[in-house]
């Protein structure tokens, strides 16, 4: 079992004595006397493969001799380091965010970042950031499939969707709902987008999948509708969903058929390839928009979203996707980004969401910046859809204490 409070174990890396004896008495000063300082990347290494003491966190230097901290981070992947990590360099703060970026994407618990000279303030806030962040220590289990069970998942009534709120930053107004499709499994175990949509795209299911996501989409909202409870519903569609020029009167009759207005529903595109033909998206987005379904830009900046689709794509609202919205409020680059994001959305007249509001600090951010709406685990997390009305009264309780800064 992990050690938690002040019998958390540390482990500090860093070549620079003077470094390592002051970071050590910062420790101790804040009451983390368990603390074991190397100078050293490959006897830290060492250390964490006899497995004796166990390490609970790291704060490693980046610019070591022999083994610097980026190879150290790749080397912490390899031999599954689950504790925290804190990344400490003198260097340029874009490194640091770089280095912070690649720890991430070797799936390691990155708790911060610190510039050198290490200010205690900083130091006691990724201290107690840790304390707040629970690491996923065992993989999801494997989970084999071919396109054949996907389809018969499809066909088979076994996708099905849950919902992620969105509300107004400024009112806190639930506007709508993100429908995120899951495939449940015989056990009941839902399966995540991330792990089915890539085989439904390279396997010719994406528009069966995203159509039988619209028809439930649609059908819920008719049932809030009638419970009293007026929402929009997104819904993911690809540039791969985008070739059947059937597809927006396939939507009308569908939204016909539940009763819902078509002013109802959003579809959020996503670029996951590169167009190959743009005649066909731009025929069907043109004729979405004549129908009154709105169109969001989703994961602007990421992937193939371009400038060049605001140009030329008839969208009413650009969402920022979550990597310029978490940890904006602190990290310089993210800030220019995002604002840069915000500005250009104001001048082309789109309403603009951002998703990622992971903490009060994302939330206080938002609110500050002028963006319309907002997504993300603070917020709310997905949840089936008969959850939706008794959170949505759940929050018009919890949105003036946010209002109130009491967060």
């Amino acid at each position: 079992m992990t050690l938690t409070g002040d019998a958390m174990r540390i482990l500090l890396i860093d070549d620079e004595p003077f470094a390592l004896k002051l970071l050590i008495h910062q420790l101790r000063g804040l009451g983390h006397g368990d603390v074991i300082g190397l100078a050293r990347a490959r006897d830290a290494l060492d250390l964490l493969q006899a497995g004796e003491p166990r390490i609970d966190m790291i704060l490693c230097d980046l610019q070591m001799p022999e083994m610097d901290g980026v190879e150290f981070v790749r080397h912490l992947a390899g031999i599954g380091f689950v504790g925290g990590l804190v990344l400490i360099s003198g260097e340029d703060e874009r490194i640091l965010h770089t280095a912070g970026r690649l720890a991430r994407a070797h799936r390691l618990n990155v708790l911060g970042a610190l510039r050198k000279p290490v200010d205690p303030a900083r130091l006691r806030a990724v201290l107690e950031a840790r304390r707040a962040t629970t690491p996923t220590l065992v993989e999801p289990e494997p989970f084999d499939f071919g396109p054949e069970d996907l389809w018969r998942a499809i066909t088979g009534g076994r996708v099905i969707n849950h919902y992620q709120p969105k509300v107004a930053l400024d009112g806190g107004e639930v506007i709508g709902v993100e429908a995120l499709a899951r495939w449940r499994q015989p056990d009941g175990e839902l399966i995540g987008p991330d792990r089915f949509v890539p085989v439904a795209e390279q396997h010719g299911l994406i528009d069966a999948l995203t159509r039988v996501v619209l028809v439930n989409a649609l059908r819920q909202v008719r049932t809030w509708r009638e419970a009293g409870l007026d929402l929009h519903v997104a819904v993911n569609v690809s540039m791969a969903n985008l070739d059947d020029l059937d597809f927006p009167d396939f939507i009308a009759r569908e939204a016909t058929r539940a009763g819902v207005p078509l002013t109802s529903l959003v579809l959020e595109v996503t670029e996951s390839r590169l167009m190959v033909d743009p005649l066909a998206p731009l025929d069907i987005l043109s004729r979405l928009r004549l129908k009154h379904i709105e169109l969001s830009i989703d994961d602007f900046g990421t992937g193939y979203s371009s400038l060049a689709q605001l140009r030329d794509l008839p969208f009413v609202e650009l969402k920022v996707d979550r990597g310029f919205v978490h940890c904006a409020c602190r990290e310089p680059d993210l800030c220019a980004i995002f604002e840069a994001s915000l500005g250009m959305a104001r001048q082309l007249g789109l309403r603009t969401v951002a998703e990622g509001v992971e903490n009060a600090d994302d939330w206080r951010f938002l609110r500050d910046s002028g963006c319309d709406l907002a997504q993300g685990y603070f917020i709310a997390r997905p949840m089936p859809a008969m959850a939706v009305a008794g959170w949505a009264t759940e929050w018009r309780e919890r949105y003036p204490v946010l209002l109130a800064g009491r967060t």
